[in-house]
């Protein structure tokens, strides 16, 4: 909660909201957002974050863990936005490490799930330079905040694939 004031100013770029699930147009929707997450936290379902840039402290968006299923050894990354100044950058693509690198090397996991808009070609494009495989589309699967019925595309990091993906992220990194 001690976040919700810099997450609130990370938000004020409307363009984050509009092909997003939620919209963050007031503090109290940023309040909202984050007692959310953390009530899955507490409910054992995902783990947020906010997402700071270590070398100015500033918070640049947020991302978390969702639907963490333990028994199958799978869990979701996502519900991921960042401030279009650090869009493109090295912000996701540490992020992403990091996560996978906790999910694969400390939970064990079998697999990593991703999902986008399929109209939504930066994500998509994101996951796949990442390493994640694309492997399908669910039809009508979600409301956007703004009514439209959008469709969904599903992409994995399975276990087996991990190291080649661990080292195409540090490689990006480098650069």
């Amino acid at each position: 909660m001690d976040h919700v004031d810099a997450l609130w100013e990370a938000a004020k770029h409307p363009e984050l909201w509009e092909a997003a699930l939620s919209r963050l147009d007031s503090p109290e929707d940023v309040e909202a957002y984050v007692r959310e997450a953390l009530d899955l936290q507490n409910g054992g379902s995902a783990v947020p974050f906010s997402i700071v840039v270590k070398e100015s402290g500033r918070i640049v968006g947020s991302t978390r863990f969702g639907n963490i299923e333990p028994a199958h050894k799978r869990v979701e990354i996502g519900w991921t936005w960042i401030v279009p100044a650090y869009q493109r950058s090295f912000v996701n693509t540490q992020a992403k490490f990091l996560m996978l690198s906790h999910a694969f090397e400390v939970w064990g996991c079998n697999r990593v799930e991703f999902k986008t808009d399929f109209k939504n070609m930066q994500s998509r494009n994101a996951l796949q330079r990442i390493g994640a495989k694309e492997e399908g589309v669910m039809r009508r699967h979600m409301v956007r905040a703004n009514g439209v019925i959008r469709d969904s595309v599903y992409y994995s990091i399975i276990a087996e694939e991990w190291p080649d993906a661990k080292e195409r992220l540090q490689r990006m990194m480098e650069r």
